[in-house]
């Protein structure tokens, strides 16, 4: 790892793996993995890409439609069209990179059907495609001369300097500081800070949290999206998901006594888009008194079962349910952040040098509900069009000196209290969920405020669990400011 380099991307997931693609040679390019350069939610990422490539049925209107319905038409409509125009040459680029997308006999990708679509337009891998595309792009970038990959690294404080940024990163029990003229912070989510999430252990909001100690505009991070169809588990924090698609390929969802119920709710059924569903599912537990809700798929063939959703089916195998035979208990869980850090159409935040792409950037795509399928194409196209951004700003401008001023690092400091992450989410849990409570923001947001004033004041040791903690005190305290006034 070097002292310098023209650009710092922070994450290992779909965006920050294709952004560093992009980099020809001349571009010296740092990048950060939290953890194991595998582990991400673009990883678990089940579905597939959303995507426009068979004309002669669909078309960008219908996908542009069926997005802003999702979103409840508080999208950004200029975003949409970048996404859905621009994103089928990014889904061809994979295949052509050796992404193994599905493809029928004759070699046509096959395209699925997925909730809140009006045609089928998702491309996947069975219901791994996060995985297929991820462990693609990770294979492309060990091959980059150009770019310095560091695992288990994260940046704890970023510092804006004359040109650019110091990184004061967390790596291998010490601290380094390096600077870069261009920061792009593709970190990912925040359902750690909830209970229960369908999110890996990483997405505690780091990224969201460094951008805002700069002062970068944060924005509707109060849009939280629960996911319906969690497995229900009452023992795993992280739940693992039961994809939209099962949904897609015709499954019903239950309640208690076995009955379909969507139909009180929704004229889609099974296929309103995920808020929806999620709604539903917790007012027929009011109006039945249980938690308990399935998804029932059996009166599909078998064979079909397994080859289409082989990951889904082995791990319900793991929990003593066979999906051919056993109806799935589900509960809606924490999924998705539709809002985070703001940028424009190419990435930049309101900090000058500061980029954002995938889920911790707030691209206005989604609006208040995520369309299925919609997420690994948001992040393939914006942040390519953020390394674009930067490619061009460092040609006409140059290399600008970077005045770097010597930082010294102690991390010493008194342990971090037990107990605190767990309280953070509990009230996010029992405060902001599905359906909030109004009537709990004030005294839940007090509580958060006097736990993150803890954190900043109380002279803790800096390693990863104490920036996980004011991360994710960060993001329940914005949470919880924005809830209030909306």
């Amino acid at each position: 790892m070097k002292s310098e380099y023209d650009v710092i991307i922070a994450g290992t997931g779909a965006a920050g793996l294709y952004a560093a693609l992009q980099f020809p040679k001349e571009f010296s390019v740092l990048l950060l993995s939290k953890r194991e350069l595998t582990l991400s939610n673009s990883s678990l990422a089940q579905g597939g890409v959303a995507a426009v490539l068979d004309k002669s049925h669909d078309n960008f209107k219908l996908h542009i439609a069926d997005t802003l319905i999702a979103g409840q038409y508080k999208n950004n409509p200029a975003a949409i069209e970048v996404l859905v125009s621009e994103g089928p040459d990014d889904v061809i680029k994979l295949k052509e990179m050796g992404v193994d997308f599905d493809v029928d006999e004759d070699g046509e990708l096959l395209m699925g059907l997925e909730a809140g679509h009006s045609r089928h337009r998702i491309v996947h891998h069975k219901d791994s495609t996060g995985k297929a595309i991820v462990d693609r792009l990770l294979c492309a970038v060990k091959a980059k001369k150009n770019i310095d990959i560091a695992e288990n690294a994260m940046i704890y404080k970023l510092d804006k300097i004359e040109n650019g940024f110091i990184s004061s990163i967390l790596i291998k029990d010490s601290a380094i500081n390096v600077s870069a003229r261009f920061c792009i912070l593709a970190t990912g989510g925040i359902g750690r800070v909830y209970e229960f999430t369908t999110n890996s252990k990483i997405a505690t909001g780091d990224g969201i949290t460094l951008a805002y100690m700069l002062g970068a505009n944060i924005k509707h991070l109060s849009w939280v999206q629960f996911h319906p169809t969690a497995f229900a588990s009452e023992n795993d924090r992280e739940r693992f998901l039961i994809s939209e698609a099962v949904r897609g390929e015709g499954a019903y969802l239950l309640n208690c006594f076995g009955k379909r119920f969507m139909q009180d709710y929704d004229e889609r059924l099974e296929l309103a888009p995920r808020d929806v569903v999620s709604h539903a599912i917790i007012r027929e537990a009011a109006k039945t008194g249980s938690n308990d809700f399935y998804l029932d798929i059996t009166h599909k063939n078998a064979h079909f079962i397994k080859t289409r959703f082989p990951m889904i089916y082995e791990r319900c195998l793991q929990e003593c349910f066979d999906m051919t035979r056993d109806k799935i208990p589900v509960f809606p869980c924490q999924h998705y952040l539709m809002g985070g850090i703001d940028v424009d159409l190419f990435g930049r935040a309101s900090v000058e040098n500061l980029y954002a792409a995938g889920e911790c950037s707030h691209t206005g795509v989604h609006g208040v509900n995520r369309l299925a399928s919609n997420s690994l194409l948001e992040a393939l196209v914006f942040s390519r069009r953020a390394a674009y951004d930067i490619m061009d700003k460092i040609s006409k401008q140059g290399r600008k000196p970077l005045d770097a001023p010597s930082q010294s690092i102690s991390l010493d400091g008194q342990a971090l209290p037990s107990g605190i992450r767990t309280e953070i989410r509990k009230i996010m849990q029992e405060t902001y969920f599905v359906e909030p409570k109004p009537e709990n923001f004030k005294s839940s947001l007090k509580r958060i405020e006097e736990i993150l004033n803890q954190l900043i004041t109380g002279g803790y040791e800096i390693d990863e669990n104490f920036v996980e903690a004011r991360s994710l005190a960060t993001v329940a305290s914005i949470i919880l400011q924005e809830a209030q006034e909306i």
